[in-house]
This record gives structure tokens, C-alpha cells and sequence, in this order.
């Protein structure tokens, strides 16, 4: 038994292997991706060290912001620079500067004056639309990428807090209709609306788009020119009071420094709701704050877009980054920001507090906004209505060139002339030798628009082209003679729509010294790329007219509105 225990001692068990490299394998792994992590982890770090270190330098984004909400969008660019925005290896800068719309359109359309408004902004952010689609038909060029709402603000009607009770049944469409208190069952006399310049007053604009659509909009070209909207436009127009302020803000301080209602010389004006509530909390808020009424029915609402600027003054980082902020400015965290200073968007109910005058009061449906075209032209027969009118002579381009695209002027000339309600209307043309060897011809004579509608359709539909420009032979006659015709007490102005340089007859350092200065303007609607950009905006300048850039012809009657929609 003995040897069987010894034999059975002497015999070794060996230890599997597979399973010992298995365990080899397994360990070997985890080194190899501990040591890969290890060697990433230090390729990110010095990947991002090299890009915090900025191996580009430094860029600045400047934006220029409607004074309502620059404030906020400072905060927001404090916020965004907290980040550390790299852009194609720049370390990125926010400079916010407050700036009025008009002011801001003027200076990317002609010269930019840095020591009243700063440096050139990448990006801007007006409170409507509205001035994407003015800059648009000035020149497009200038409009890098679709504008984008980051918040919303209606227009309400402002008024002193005695009277606000009293109209919380008014509709905007009862505007031209409403002229006494007597309406309301008050004694105070007068109702009027003051109206500053919808040109260059948003809530002008929207509150007149308002008045005309009849309900949830749109107002549309039809509309615009139907019998119905001119005498809409003609009462609103004779309903306004004698002195009206320029802006809305200069309305607004009127209005508050009136102890009783129609001491201000008006009774109420059309504000957005955050412009309301800047005036009554601001350091010139007045002692009792004007109250905010939201009128019945659809309520135009201004929509505050970013618009990404475009041009050869922009580069690319700027671009990109400029894109890059807004994205940021739609973020929910942003967007806070933005509501607690006074604008509604559509992530949270916050509102700021207090807020004297100003309820936030529940907007249950929105206008439905014309499209840019017809705003445009709403404008335009704003202009054409508001103190008897402007005085408009219109020196259209014949030559040749103007072929291919002469069907689209017509029909943009027809349009205006069946929208204006009131002011003088003229037309002449200018190629070469059109009258014996003039290089122009008066069709019809500058005049009272209801009086000379149908021969003023029958010279555009008769318009044909022939050889040859002259624009500056052709430009000096027609200036001369609206010169003689000259209308006090309105605005006057000479509209040349044109695609090419003149080639002939005087030049420019003749024409130019036959202009009067600048009671007269002359604006010019460039079509095409083949105009002397710089020759025609030296004319426009010397007479405060302006140049409207259209690389398509489509763009002739958005720019035609805007041309007239201004009072140069």
C-alpha cells in the first residue's frame, strides 16, 4: 500500500497555458490603450493649448446693436467671451456698440463716419426686418447670410396713463377712422396718432402695415393698390398732427413731459414694447410712466434680426465668427438675457421687473408681415400720401443694355404710379439723340399724380430702347427743370434708373457744377454691374440722394420703394 502512496506522490499535475496568455493578452491590451489615451490626452492638450495661445492673434467681432437692446447683447457677448472663442486660430473679441438703425443703414450704404459711429461693424442687429430688407435693396452684397430673429417685441400704441384705460378696444385698423375722443366718450377733442417717419421708424411702419392689412395680413401688392388702401392711407395721412417728432424716442419724451392727455400735441404713438420699457426705466424715465396699450386683433410684431454683414470689409474670421455669436444668442441661457431686458422669445415667460407701464400683456396672434418688396412699397405710398406728397421725377435709362431688362422697370414704374395717392409724378428718358440730337426726352411734365395717371401709363408702357447713354447730358437737363419746378414745403427729388456709365456728351466734373446743393436729391437705382458705382454715388452725395446696388433686376421695385420711401 505503501508503494502505491509513493507512486502516486512522484506524479505532477503541469498548469494549463492558454489560460496564463489569455491574462498576458488581456493586460497587454489594457497598457496599449492606457498608453494611447495617454499620448491623445496630450495631442488634445497641446492641441488646444495651441489654439488658446491664438497662432493667428487676435480678431474683434464688432456688432452693432439698436440702442433697446444693446445692453443685453453686451451681457451676451461677456457671456460668449467666457467661453474662449477660437475662429480659424483667432482668439475672438466682442465689441458691442448702441446705434440707431437709420444711422447704421446710412453708413454701410455710403461712408462709414467712425467718429460718430465707430469702427464698421462685422454684424448687426436692428429691431426689424425691416432694415435687412432696406440694406438688401440698397445692396445686397452687404447681407452675408439670411437674417435670424434672436427675440420679439409687439408694437403697442403709448399713451399717458389716464388715457390708456379708454382704449383697450382700439384696433390698429381704426386709425385712420378715429379722429375725436368723442369716439371714446371723452371730451379731451382731438385723437391723433403720431406717426414719426416710418422710413426710419419701425413701429411707424409695422403700425401703418397694421392699419392697411385689415386683418391678419399680409398686405400685398393688390391690396396696396386698391381703393380702398389709398383712402386708408389719405385719411391716416391727413390725420396726423401738424408737428410730428422725428423718431420714436423724441415722441415718447414728448408724450411723458405732457401733464394731460394732448398736452404733447398728439395723443398717443406707436412704440415696441422694449423701447416702451427702456423709456419708462431708463435715466430719463418720466415721473409718471407712459402705459403701453396692445390693441385688439393680429399685432405687428418687430422681430429684432441678426444679420451677419457681407462686403470686402468683412473677412472670413469675422464671418464665421459672426455666425458663431448668434448661434451662441439663440442658446436657452442667452436667451435669458435677452427676456429679462425686454424682449419676448419663445424658451421662457420672464419678464423683466418692475416694468411700470408695460403688462406684458398675452399676444394671442401675430400680423402676418408683407414680404420685402411690398414693405417696401408701403412706405413708398406712406410718402407718397403724408403732407401732399413728394415731388418726383423720374429719368429712366433707354439704351440698349436696358433691353432684357426694361419689361421689369416698366412694370415697377406702372406700380408706383397706380399706388400714389398723392404729390407730383414725372417722366423722361435719356439715351442718344432721342429728340433731334438732345440725348433725353421730357414724356410727361412733373405734376399733380391724380391728374396725370393715365398719360403717365401710357409714356411707361411706350417706353423702347435705341443706342447710346449720355447719362450725364441727359441728367443735367432733367435736374435743371425739376429745379425750375421745384415745390416748396415738399420733398422733391430726381430718380434715374440705370445700368450703364455715360458715353457721351458732358462729364462729371460739368455735371456737377451745374448742381444746386442739396434740396434737390438725386438718387440713382443701379442695375447690373457695368455702372460707375463711384461716379454716382459722388452725385448723390453732393445732392443727400442715395444709390440703390441691384444685381438683378427683380430687386427694381423693392429699390424704387426705397428710394422714394426716404425724406432726402
Amino acid at each position: 500500500m505503501s508503494r502505491h502512496r509513493a507512486l502516486r506522490a512522484k506524479v505532477k499535475r503541469g498548469i494549463a497555458k492558454w489560460p496564463v496568455l489569455i491574462v498576458v493578452f488581456v493586460v497587454l491590451i489594457g497598457l496599449g490603450w492606457l498608453v494611447l489615451s495617454w499620448a491623445g490626452g496630450v495631442l488634445d492638450r497641446r492641441s488646444q493649448a495651441l489654439a488658446q495661445n491664438c497662432s493667428e492673434g487676435d480678431s474683434v467681432l464688432r456688432v452693432a446693436a439698436t440702442p433697446s437692446v444693446a445692453e443685453s447683447v453686451a451681457e451676451v457677448a461677456r457671456a460668449y467671451s467666457k467661453t474662449r472663442p477660437v475662429v480659424y486660430d483667432h482668439c475672438i473679441a466682442i465689441e458691442v456698440t448702441s446705434a440707431d438703425s437709420s444711422a447704421v443703414l446710412e453708413g454701410l450704404t455710403t461712408n462709414w463716419d467712425e467718429n460718430k459711429l465707430g469702427k464698421r461693424p462685422h454684424a448687426w442687429l436692428p429691431d426689424s426686418t425691416l432694415w435687412a430688407n432696406r440694406l438688401s435693396a440698397l445692396n445686397a452684397k452687404l447681407v452675408g447670410a439670411a437674417p435670424k430673429s434672436v427675440g420679439t417685441s409687439p408694437v403697442l400704441l403709448a399713451a399717458p396713463e389716464a388715457a390708456a384705460p379708454v382704449l383697450k378696444d382700439f384696433r390698429w385698423t381704426d386709425m385712420p377712422e378715429v379722429t375725436d375722443w368723442s369716439k371714446f366718450g371723452q371730451s379731451w377733442g382731438r385723437f391723433s396718432v403720431a406717426m414719426p417717419d416710418p422710413a426710419t421708424n419701425t413701429a411707424s411702419a409695422l403700425a401703418i402695415q397694421s392699419a392697411l392689412a385689415g386683418g391678419k395680413g399680409p398686405v400685398t401688392p393688390e391690396t396696396l393698390g386698391s381703393d380702398a388702401a389709398k383712402a386708408s392711407l389719405t385719411k391716416l395721412a391727413a390725420a396726423v398732427p401738424p408737428e410730428v417728432p422725428p423718431t420714436t424716442r423724441d415722441a415718447l419724451a414728448r408724450l411723458g413731459d405732457s401733464a394731460t392727455v394732448n398736452a404733447a400735441g398728439f395723443s398717443v404713438t406707436p412704440v415696441s414694447e422694449v423701447d416702451l420699457f427702456k423709456h419708462n426705466t431708463g435715466k430719463e424715465a418720466p415721473s409718471k410712466p407712459l402705459v403701453g396699450v396692445l390693441p385688439a386683433g393680429p399685432a405687428p410684431v418687430a422681430d429684432f434680426p441678426y444679420v451677419a454683414l457681407g462686403g470686402s470689409v468683412v473677412g472670413e474670421t469675422e464671418q464665421r465668427a459672426a455666425q458663431a455669436f448668434r448661434e451662441f444668442m439663440t442658446e436657452p441661457a442667452q436667451q435669458i438675457i435677452l427676456a429679462r431686458g425686454g424682449l419676448r422669445v419663445e424658451s421662457t415667460q420672464d419678464r423683466p421687473s418692475p416694468s411700470p407701464g408695460v403688462s406684458w400683456a398675452p399676444v394671442t396672434e401675430n400680423l402676418v408681415a408683407a414680404d420685402a418688396t411690398t414693405t417696401q412699397q408701403i412706405s413708398s405710398a406712406w410718402a407718397s400720401a403724408d403732407r401732399g406728397g413728394q415731388v418726383v421725377t423720374v429719368l429712366a435709362d433707354v439704351s440698349t443694355s436696358m433691353k432684357p431688362r426694361l419689361d421689369k422697370v416698366k412694370a415697377a414704374l406702372r406700380g408706383q404710379i397706380d399706388r400714389s395717392v398723392s404729390g407730383s409724378f414725372g417722366l423722361w428718358e435719356f439715351a442718344r439723340d432721342l429728340d433731334g440730337s438732345k440725348p433725353y426726352k421730357q414724356l410727361v411734365g412733373t405734376g399733380p399724380v391724380t391728374e396725370k395717371r393715365e398719360a403717365l401709363r401710357k409714356a411707361v408702357d411706350n417706353l423702347k430702347t435705341t443706342e447710346g447713354s449720355q447719362l450725364y447730358s441727359a441728367l443735367a437737363a432733367c435736374y435743371e427743370a425739376a429745379h425750375d419746378g421745384f415745390v416748396a414745403g415738399r420733398v422733391n427729388r430726381v430718380v434715374v434708373i440705370t445700368d450703364g456709365s455715360s458715353d457721351g456728351g458732358i462729364d462729371l466734373a460739368a455735371l456737377k457744377s451745374q448742381l444746386h446743393g442739396t434740396d434737390l436729391a438725386i438718387s440713382f437705382i443701379a442695375i447690373g454691374g457695368d455702372v460707375d458705382k463711384a461716379a454716382l454715388t459722388d452725385i448723390a452725395q453732393t445732392t443727400g440722394g442715395s444709390v440703390s446696388v441691384v444685381e438683378n433686376v427683380d430687386g427694381i421695385d423693392a429699390a424704387l420703394g426705397q428710394a422714394l420711401s426716404t425724406k432726402a
